[in-house]
């Protein structure tokens, strides 16, 4: 393999600079936003993407996974010879932009963010997914359309991939749709599958340092007993009621979440635990109690602990609660398992970005740490794509919303989208004038 001549390199990266327009980055962060894509019905806004894409000198197409899913994939080639690098962010929205099913548990109304509908304020644009994960995906394309506009020759192919479910959640089954596997990263892993390929990925999601590690996640389905009873039995019958049994069990996993964390917090990840959502009982008939509640945990996992561990140390912590409180019966099983993962800080694609960040920010490298947020990272690193992560920093005072957990979901500023997309430029070019290992010869 033989090192790229620098100045080369500096050249190329200094051209495409050059084409980066912030009019441009506005445009493409309003037209993803106001097609909406909650998961599993990314179809439409991958169409448009591709579209997008192929307009501006970047062969793409619509990747179905079935009739309402789909990716954007493109590929602007390389001269020969080159290793090929992957930008990648997803394109669904984490909540869906619809008050029948965001509301109440999103709060009392949708607010002005939380609407697919973009709407620009100077530097800023409000809208749902205007920053995670579509500014990050306006970033990608703007990249990838700046390197085309530029004419650079490179060695290396430049190959965009915005996938559909990316966010953190089983499938919806709302208006017809019936696949329960249409998020966890479901479309990242098709895309890969089905021939999308490179030597480095590059991740487009929020946080302005490089990482090269994050979290995986254990969702647990925890169950306690009750009695079918009425309240006009109360007190003449046996009374034990599963609702009033899961509080005590909620509230003991609260404190041992923090335990956990603690135990497991080293490099850039500090491993959480939520109670995200509970179910019991007949809210038409709030005369009797159930004989059962359920509820649901997302427990965060450590790349360095193996899931197996995770279980049994989940396990060993209701079986404390248990015998503390021998009066309840519960049980649990594990519903899903995604491992946390690690690339190389050695690894070319850490370097390169490492270094592009550096150029930019004009000071060592510092990395974000106590992470505890998963991406579709986890799934190129899986794959066997060496990936480092890299994404825009949190809205600042002068954001028309204060930062809180939706407005920095749905608030892009976009001076840090140019920003993040000089990044990519910098980091794309340089992983794509290396020049490839040549092959092994057949024997």
């Amino acid at each position: 393999m033989t090192s790229p001549d620098p100045s080369a390199v500096r050249t190329a990266i200094a051209a495409a600079w050059e084409e980066i327009d912030r009019d441009r980055l506005a445009e493409l962060v309003v037209g993803l936003v106001d097609i909406p894509s909650p998961t599993g019905e990314e179809g439409e806004l991958a169409q448009w993407a591709a579209g997008q894409l192929d307009a501006h000198g970047i062969p793409a197409r619509t990747q179905w996974l079935d009739d309402r899913q789909a990716n954007a994939v493109g590929e602007l080639a390389g001269t020969g010879g080159g290793e090929d690098v992957l930008l990648y962010a997803p394109i669904d929205t984490l909540t869906v932009g619809d008050a029948d099913e965001d509301v109440p548990w999103i709060g009392p109304e949708l607010r002005e963010d939380m609407q697919p509908r973009a709407r620009v304020h100077g530097d800023h644009v409000l809208g749902l997914g205007a920053s995670n994960p579509k500014g990050h995906a306006a970033c990608v394309m703007a990249a990838a359309e700046a390197i085309a506009a530029a004419g650079i020759d490179l060695p290396g192919s430049v190959l965009v991939g915005l996938g559909a479910g990316g966010m953190p959640t089983n499938g919806r089954i709302e208006r017809g749709l019936t696949r329960h596997n249409a998020g966890q990263g479901a479309g990242c892993s098709f895309m890969l599958e089905q021939g999308v390929w490179a030597d480095h990925a590059v991740i487009a999601k929020p946080g302005w340092a490089v990482a090269w590690e994050e979290v995986g996640l254990c969702w647990f389905e925890v169950e306690v007993e009750g009695n079918f009873s009425y309240v006009g039995s109360r007190h003449r019958m046996p009374y034990r009621n599963a609702i009033a049994g899961a509080s005590v069990v909620v509230l003991e996993l609260e404190e041992w979440f923090t335990a956990y964390a603690e135990r497991h917090t080293d490099g850039l990840v500090a491993p959480q635990g939520i109670v995200s959502a509970i179910e019991s009982g007949w809210p038409r008939m709030s005369s009797v109690t159930p004989a059962l509640c359920r509820f649901y945990v997302d427990l965060r996992t450590s790349p360095r602990t193996p899931l197996a561990d995770v279980r049994r140390e989940f396990g060993a912590a209701v079986e404390e609660i248990r015998a503390r409180h021998p009066e309840l019966a519960v049980r649990w099983r594990s519903r899903l398992t995604i491992p946390g993962t690690a690339t190389a800080l050695d690894a070319p694609v850490v370097a390169a970005a490492v270094a592009a960040w550096e150029e930019l920010a004009g000071e060592p490298h510092r990395p974000i740490v106590a992470n505890s947020g998963a991406t579709d990272a986890n799934i190129l690193r899986q794959k066997g794509l060496p990936t480092a992560r890299i994404g825009m920093d949190r809205i600042g005072p002068d954001a028309p919303l204060p930062l809180d957990f939706p407005a920095g979901m749905n608030v892009v500023d976009l001076r840090e989208a140019e920003r993040l997309t000089r990044h990519l430029v910098h980091t794309a070019v340089t992983l794509a004038s290396r020049t490839a290992r040549p092959a092994e010869p057949l024997l």
